[in-house]
């Protein structure tokens, strides 16, 4: 396709100077039979005019080939990624009119976006599957056991069994909310909202799951935060995640602390635990998809969400060991920043 196009370009470009170059001299001849000028002059005088054509034609074929080449190179990348090959690029000429040298730019952004998108798609499938193999597998051996009389139809194995369909619902759930919030099609109910309420709420869910691990649970909001225009179920969905997360990993006669200040045009919440810490191989991965510890009990989608989550409201998500906001050490600490005010 890309030899096709030039073909014709040159083929073009060669009719278009041809005509330029003969039409004037056509013109000429004609005007010097005309005045009757001396056969002398007459000669050197097209002599002058032709060289001029000659040298503009040159320039105009340079010029050409500065354009043809890369809308060639641009037609060859495209039909490569028409058929699926998504690491097609155009060299990006420095030569050239700047809109040719935008398109390519476009092209090539373009062209990466596609590849990263198929790369994560690749490697959500291959998740997906993996994560979902093992609640799948745990219930139809339960159910099989059941039916073969291997195990009896009582309410401790219905149970087990209920659970597992839990997780695949819970699963399914996280995967929905997750694609909806990287495709940037998640619908959020914006309203002014107090901070400190909805952390004090969220905490509240966690109490009697506290003092049962031993965990000091200490929320500290400051009371005079304006109210951030937020949905107040997806914020609260965040404070959830991370707060159940840092019960997981405080250790008995510890505590964890939610804390919120205002940090310039934005309100800056952080959950913190005094655990064993985030291992440094692991930071750098924590709120990917699937990204988990060996002891997690989770799938692995939580911080993604949050993160998405926060996104969402035009936030930030960020992670860190050793000590909160305050100064105080801890184990691992999550912190989130939410705009005051809705960024459009």
């Amino acid at each position: 396709m890309r030899r096709r196009f030039l073909i014709r370009f040159a083929i073009g470009a060669f009719l278009v100077f041809a005509f330029v170059i003969a039409g004037p001299l056509i013109v000429i001849g004609q005007l010097l039979a005309a005045f009757g000028l001396p056969e002398p002059a007459a000669g050197a005088l097209t002599a002058v005019v032709f060289a001029g054509l000659v040298l503009a034609v040159f320039g105009g074929v340079r010029s050409a080939r500065r354009i043809a080449i890369p809308f060639g190179d641009l037609i060859e990348a495209a039909g490569r990624v028409e058929a699926g090959d998504y690491s097609a690029r155009v060299s990006e000429y420095q030569l050239g009119p700047r809109e040719l040298r935008s398109l390519l730019q476009a092209f090539n952004a373009m062209a990466a976006r596609l590849e990263t998108d198929e790369l994560q798609r690749r490697s959500l499938l291959a998740d997906v599957s993996h994560e979902l193999r093992t609640p799948l597998a745990v219930l139809r051996g339960d159910l099989e056991a059941m039916l073969d009389g291997i195990h009896p139809t009582d309410q401790a194995h219905l149970k087990a069994a209920v659970d597992e369909i839990g997780l695949l619902t819970q699963l399914v759930e996280d995967l929905r909310t997750l694609a909806l919030a990287e495709a940037g099609t998640l619908a959020l109910h914006m309203e002014p909202t107090d901070v400190a309420i909805l952390a004090h709420d969220s905490a509240t869910a966690f109490v009697a799951l506290a003092e049962e691990a031993g965990v000091k649970l200490e929320v500290d909001v400051a009371d005079d935060l304006p109210l951030v225009d937020l949905d107040p179920l997806r914020i609260r969905q965040v404070l959830v995640n991370l707060i159940a997360n840092a019960l997981h990993y405080a250790p008995a006669g510890s505590a964890v602390r939610v804390a919120g200040r205002r940090e310039g045009a934005a309100v800056a919440i952080s959950v913190a635990d005094e655990g064993p810490g985030i291992a440094p191989e692991v930071l750098p991965h924590l709120f990917e998809r699937f990204a988990k510890s060996g002891d997690s009990r989770g799938s692995g989608l939580g911080l993604a969400i949050a993160r998405r989550l926060v996104e969402a409201h035009g936030g930030t998500t960020r992670a860190g060991s050793g000590a909160d906001p305050q100064g105080e050490p801890c184990g691992t600490v999550i912190l989130f920043e939410l705009p005051i005010e809705r960024r459009t």
